[in-house]
């Protein structure tokens, strides 16, 4: 399950809208991949279509959808959203981390 904060809700639906995407239909597309300063990083953008190797979840009207690799990594994660002079965007609250680069893009187990 992956979880979506209020703050993160409302900064999604703003981007989405502007990039031509339909919050109430369309989905973000939450992923793991290899690189960072910490060896894996977060990847994060927003799609129109389900993929036969995806799972989906919602929280917060926010479709979520995870491939099922990443998904092993993401388990319990919040999605939340910090913004202001020191707001860092979007920022992933993983239990799953051990350890996280200053920025908060990348992770390892």
């Amino acid at each position: 399950m992956i979880k979506v904060a209020e703050t993160a809700k409302k900064k999604v639906s703003i981007l989405m809208r502007e990039e031509g995407f339909d919050p109430f239909n369309d989905y973000v597309r939450v992923g793991v991949k290899s690189g960072g300063c910490s060896g894996l990083s977060y990847d994060l953008k927003f799609d129109h279509e389900f993929q036969d190797e995806d799972k989906l979840f919602e929280d917060n009207q926010v479709k979520i959808l995870v491939d099922k690799k990443s998904l092993l990594y993401l388990v319990g994660t919040t999605l939340e959203y910090s913004g202001g002079l020191n707001g860092k965007g979007f920022v992933f609250n993983n239990p799953n981390a051990q350890r996280t680069c200053g920025c908060g893009e990348s992770f390892s187990l």
